[in-house]
C-alpha cells in the first residue's frame, strides 16, 4: 500500500468524479447546469442538476478490480433493478433518461438513476429492515438472470488484501491478521466451491440475494421504503444478506419470511456467513490507503469479531 490520502487527496478524487459525472450526463443529452454532491463514502453520488437524474461513481475499489470486471458488476446492478421495478417490487430502478449501461468517463464508471425525494423525519429502522428483506428474497426467487455462487465475498481479493496486509501492522494488528489468515484457510473453500458449500449445508438451496446487507442499503424516500444498491447482487443463501446483524434482526427477518412462506434463517449458515463478513471487513482494510477514514469506523466491527469463537 501507499501512503494514506489526504483530505485534500480526497476532495480532488470527489471533484474529478463530478465532473466525469456530469461530462457523461451531457454526452448523453441531459440538460446540467451543476452536479451537486449528495453523499461520498465508497462510493460519490451527484445529482446532476436540474435533470431528474443522480450519478453515482465507485470510489474506493478493491486492488482487484478491472474496468471489465466493474463494468460487469454494474450491468448486473442495473439490469435486477430494471427488472425488479418491471415485476413491481419497490426498488430505485435505473434512470429511464439514459441508456441502461454503465458509462466510462476519465478513468471512472459510472451509472445513472432517477432523483429520489428523502424522507429525514425519522431515523433508518433497520430491524423493521430486516423484515422487508424478506420480501425482496420472495422476489428475488424467479429472476432469470444469471449469476455467480458468492461472486459478492470477493475470494480474489480476500485473499490478495490478507497477503497486503502483512507489511501494514499499523492497520491490522498481527494477531488479528493471523487469526484473519486461519479462518480465511476454513471458509475459502465454501466461498468458491458451491458444492463444498452444499455439502456443508445439506438442504439449504441457493438464490439471486442482494449481496451488501440490504437492511442498510433501503432507501427511505418520501414515498415508502425502496431497495437500493445492487452493487454485489450473487447468488447465494438468504443468510448472506443478514451478515453481522445481530439475533433482533435475524428474528424480524424470520418474522417476514413466515409471511412469504419462507423458510426461517439457518443458524449453521449464519454462524458461516458472519465469519465470511469478517474477514471481507478485515481484508477491506486493504484500501484504508483510499479512504483512511475507514480504520476507525471499522474498528467496532473488529472488536465485535475478537470477542467471537473462531470458525473451524
Amino acid at each position: 500500500m501507499t501512503d494514506f490520502a489526504t483530505p485534500e487527496d480526497i476532495a480532488h478524487r470527489t471533484a474529478a468524479a463530478r465532473n466525469a459525472a456530469v461530462a457523461a450526463g451531457r454526452a448523453l443529452g441531459l440538460e446540467i447546469t451543476e452536479g451537486v454532491v449528495l453523499y461520498e463514502l465508497f462510493s460519490v453520488v451527484v445529482h446532476l442538476k436540474p435533470a431528474p437524474v443522480v450519478a453515482r461513481i465507485p470510489t474506493v475499489l478493491p486492488h482487484t478490480t478491472t474496468p471489465e470486471s466493474q463494468a460487469l458488476r454494474q450491468r448486473q446492478e442495473l439490469d435486477v433493478a430494471q427488472w425488479l421495478h418491471d415485476q413491481g417490487t419497490p426498488v430505485i430502478p435505473p434512470s429511464p433518461l439514459v441508456p441502461r449501461e454503465p458509462v466510462q468517463r476519465d478513468g471512472f464508471s459510472i451509472t445513472f438513476w432517477p432523483f429520489t425525494d428523502e424522507d429525514k423525519s425519522k431515523e433508518p429502522d433497520y430491524v423493521k429492515n430486516s423484515e422487508l428483506t424478506a420480501d425482496l428474497h420472495a422476489a428475488l426467487r424467479t429472476y432469470p438472470g444469471e449469476l455467480d455462487f458468492l461472486l459478492s465475498a470477493e475470494p480474489l481479493f480476500v485473499k490478495e488484501a490478507l497477503d497486503r496486509l502483512e507489511s501494514r501492522p499499523d492497520v491490522v494488528a498481527p494477531e488479528d491478521l493471523r487469526r484473519a489468515e486461519q479462518e480465511w484457510q476454513v471458509l475459502e473453500p465454501l466461498v468458491t466451491d458451491e458444492n463444498e458449500f452444499r455439502k456443508a449445508f445439506p438442504g439449504v438451496e441457493l438464490q439471486p440475494v442482494h449481496g451488501d446487507s440490504p437492511p442498510a442499503n433501503i432507501f427511505a424516500s418520501t414515498n415508502g421504503p425502496l431497495f437500493s444498491d445492487f452493487e454485489l447482487i450473487t447468488r447465494g443463501p438468504v443468510e448472506w444478506d443478514l451478515g453481522g446483524l445481530g439475533p433482533e434482526h435475524e428474528a424480524a427477518y424470520d418474522r417476514g419470511a413466515a409471511k412469504n412462506g419462507l423458510r426461517a434463517l439457518d443458524k449453521g449458515v449464519l454462524r458461516f456467513v458472519n465469519a465470511v463478513a469478517a474477514i471481507r471487513v478485515i481484508a477491506y482494510l486493504s484500501c484504508a490507503d483510499q479512504l483512511p477514514a475507514m480504520v476507525e469506523f471499522m474498528q467496532p466491527f473488529i472488536n465485535q469479531w475478537r470477542d467471537t469463537e473462531p470458525y473451524a
